[in-house]
């Protein structure tokens, strides 16, 4: 059986929207002393960012697929090359981020979790939530 390559942008972006709400949960869960709910759905998150990027990498370097023109005129285009250009550098920030994050975590350095986790919520937020934004301004608002 052989999968359309439409597939895997949009199984990558509900990876990416699930991420962003299993972080927005973790957050919200360890506001209210739920540690271990908290540990469960950031485990969760970090497991459906890995399959994120599997299958993200997966799709451009096994499968070839090549890049996807932004079609959008106007003042769409700057907006979304900036998106785009934020979202890929701090993509590649992120990972070394969410792994120290985890590390000290699971190590029970809840001082240095502590620490750097407020950083990480925010750029592991902002990377899930512009990752649907660049498929929605892709292949469903601005399409040829």
């Amino acid at each position: 059986m052989q999968v359309s390559l439409t597939f895997y942008p949009a199984l990558n972006a509900v990876l990416n929207g699930s991420s962003a709400v299993l972080i927005g949960s973790g957050l919200y869960l360890i506001k209210r002393g739920r540690r271990t709910a908290h540990k469960r759905v950031m485990i969760a998150a970090f497991v459906t960012s890995t399959l994120f990027l599997i299958s993200y990498l997966y799709y451009h370097l096994v499968l070839r697929a090549g890049i996807t023109h932004f079609q959008g005129q106007g003042l769409s285009r700057p907006l979304y090359f900036t998106i785009l250009i934020s979202h890929t550098i701090l993509a590649a920030v992120v990972v070394p981020f969410i792994l120290v994050t985890l590390a000290r975590a699971l190590k029970g350095n809840f001082a240095r979790h502590k620490a750097i986790a407020p950083y990480t919520f925010a750029i592991w937020m902002y990377v899930s939530v512009t990752g649907v934004v660049i498929y929605l301004m892709l292949y469903k608002i601005f399409v040829g």
